[in-house]
């Protein structure tokens, strides 16, 4: 439990700078972990995403053949009744008092006969469709097992890399979490928007051979005389890094002034 004299408040701008260096070293650690496992987990979701993707296209080109057979036998349904019309119909030609039922039966006999002609090509289409769709799913099928198989590749190698430093990167995130509260929230946040947007991932650098850490510009004496004397947080003119001396950092070649 932090005492009162702990608190970010009460903590001086070395202090508070100390903490804030000693943040960024374990920080830096964390992502040089991460770096380590480099673009495995994106890999991963990509083809998990893909994975995901096939077996979609593979449920819907399933439904597509099942609504394509519902469709098939209808019509098949459609052929039967036209041909049991059309076989009614014959008969009934055969006993025709006058041309008018004469005509009128064939009539229905020749519509009839061209139903059953649109339902046979409705037919051959259906079934055409049937196997294309079929093929689909096949070949789907391959690409999905082609894809599990480089996933479960994949997910090992990542598993393997993610074991060996999961326990590393747990105990770092578990010291960031306790130096934190030493920061107060004003700079911390700061240092967070500093370190997202520095292409290093450093929100704090030290002054080496007279120029920023960070980007490597010159500092001015008169700026680094204040960085030294420790009195307020200062950042970079150029690239927006909080800057420190090398002694906040433990770096002894450079003695800083009393």
């Amino acid at each position: 439990m932090a005492t009162d004299k702990q608190k970010p408040e009460n903590l001086s701008v070395e202090d508070r700078l100390k903490s804030l260096y000693e943040l960024q070293t374990i920080l830096s650690e964390i992502d040089r972990i991460k770096a380590i496992r480099g673009e495995l987990p994106l890999e991963v979701k990509d083809l998990e995403d893909n994975l995901a993707g096939l077996q979609t296209r593979i449920e819907n080109y399933t439904a597509e053949v099942e609504d394509l057979k519902v469709k098939l036998a209808r019509e098949k349904e459609k052929i039967k009744d036209s041909n049991n019309k059309i076989a009614t119909y014959k008969e009934q030609l055969d006993n025709v008092r006058n041309n008018r039922e004469f005509d009128l039966l064939t009539k229905e006999v020749e519509f009839q006969t061209l139903e059953v002609e649109l339902g046979e090509k409705h037919i051959n289409e259906f079934q055409r469709l049937i196997e294309n769709k079929t093929a689909d799913i096949a070949l789907t099928k391959e690409k999905v097992q082609d894809s599990e198989h480089v996933l479960a590749e994949k997910r090992a190698e990542l598993e393997e890399i993610v074991s060996e430093t999961r326990q590393k990167e747990e105990a770092l995130r578990a010291q960031a979490k306790e130096i934190e509260p030493q920061i107060d929230a004003y700079t911390l946040n700061a240092f967070k928007r500093i370190r997202k947007n520095a292409r290093n991932g450093l929100g704090v650098v030290y002054i080496q051979r007279n120029a920023c850490g960070g980007c490597f510009n010159r500092i001015p004496p008169q700026k680094q005389l204040e960085i030294k004397m420790h009195k307020k947080i200062i950042v970079c003119e150029y690239c927006g890094r909080i800057l420190i001396d090398p002694e906040i950092a433990g770096v002894h070649e450079e003695t800083p002034a009393k």
